[in-house]
């Protein structure tokens, strides 16, 4: 079965037809899906969600333009979300330095928070860079090797060089692959597919975000995601069955879910 690292169920492109779209998944090849977090708002309703959902499990974290609505009663609360049943990892959390909708200063120091967060809760991070490699690399591997190397997770929507994708998987960091890598730009991503370890590939949507060609501009669900496991798959010489079960592996491993999780309760 499909498994999605990476959704965000909760967004309002999804308020009139939520239910309806979340119930087809299954019977469209999708066995899981993980939503994330953005702010404090959409962590609550992700906790919600994966309460209602067998499928569905849930990150819950603040992303980079939303830190300045950050304190510690959120932290507090962050805390208590991430103990909730179905909640499998802390994000998204990062650095964006494109739209710089908060101080630099302040997105760091949240973000460095939230992966001490992680580290006390053992739970894998969701990580969103943008504009911002360098220091993003940085903090991660300040923060990895501080650890003892106990820092884990995705670095979600991977926009970076093949180089970048190697030190990262080489701290045991996953790389989330989506809609971009069947895009005609998207040849760096082609690039980072074709040369990065299978065993650190996990596919996600950022649903309703990024859907695949030649879906490109519409709304974006889970079950698109067999484009991208056809593009993968065409990148690596496998058969599309091989990629999915690939990456179905490496998204339990990721998320610490055993073969058989609350989603066989439906």
């Amino acid at each position: 079965m499909i498994f999605d690292t990476h959704a965000h169920y909760d967004d309002k492109a999804f308020d009139e037809d939520r239910d309806a779209v979340l119930s087809s998944l299954k019977g469209n090849g999708v066995g899981v899906a993980v939503n994330i977090g953005a702010d404090m708002a959409s962590s609550r309703r992700t906790v919600e969600l994966a309460a209602r959902y067998p499928f569905l499990y849930g990150a819950v974290g603040v992303h980079p333009d939303a830190s300045a609505e950050l304190d510690e009663a959120g932290m507090e609360e962050l805390s208590c979300l991430a103990d909730r049943e179905g909640i499998v990892a802390i994000g998204e959390i990062g650095l964006d330095y494109y739209w710089d909708t908060a101080p630099r200063e302040l997105q760091k120091y949240w973000f460095e928070r939230q992966l001490a967060l992680a580290l006390e809760k053992d739970l894998p991070v969701v990580i969103h860079s943008r504009e911002a490699a360098e220091e993003t690399l940085n903090i991660m591997r300040r923060t990895y090797q501080a650890s003892g190397g106990k820092l884990r997770g995705v670095i979600h929507c991977f926009s970076g060089s093949a180089e970048l994708a190697r030190e990262y998987t080489g701290m045991g960091f996953y790389i989330g692959v989506g809609g971009v890598v069947t895009f005609k730009n998207g040849r760096k991503l082609k690039e980072v597919v074709e040369k990065m370890p299978l065993e650190r590939l996990v596919i996600e949507t950022d649903c309703p975000y990024l859907a695949p060609v030649p879906f490109r501009g519409k709304r974006n669900d889970s079950t698109l995601l067999t484009f991208v496991i056809e593009e993968i798959a065409r990148l690596r010489g496998l058969s599309a069955e091989e990629t999915e079960r690939i990456s179905e592996r490496n998204a339990r491993a990721l998320y610490g879910l055993p073969e058989k999780g609350k989603e066989w309760q439906s």
